[in-house]
């Protein structure tokens, strides 16, 4: 595809014309050069093509649509596990580590069993 652009005879011809008007009509030359090359851009600009924006960030329930978190549930339920065993087995022993773990699996449950969307 070729993009428009100010041919070469016609820019001669303006410094010819201008060349014969003298220096008093430099401003008016000057002028018609700049709208001419603006023109020129113009269209080169429609000519080509132009990108496709980036897709919006999207934001709440679907945000996540896809992507597995499963390692990062364990990882956390693993982490969040250990002071809360010591604080379970300080203040109540072996019940409260068991509704600790009890707590943790059943978060993790209702986590991997989630209706998807």
């Amino acid at each position: 595809m070729t993009t428009p652009g100010l041919p070469r005879e016609d820019i001669t011809a303006a410094m010819a014309a201008r060349r014969e008007l003298g220096p008093d009509y430099d401003d008016a030359f000057i002028e018609t050069v700049v709208d001419r090359i603006e023109q020129a851009l113009d269209a080169r600009a429609a000519a080509a093509p132009r990108p496709r924006p980036a897709p919006a960030p999207r934001y709440g329930a679907d945000a996540g649509a896809g992507r597995d978190h499963s390692l990062a549930m364990a990882v956390l339920s693993l982490l969040a596990a250990i002071p809360l065993s010591a604080i379970g087995v300080v203040n109540a022993g072996l019940p409260g580590l068991l509704l600790v773990i009890a707590g943790i699996v059943l978060v993790n449950f209702t986590y991997t069993f989630r209706p998807r969307r």
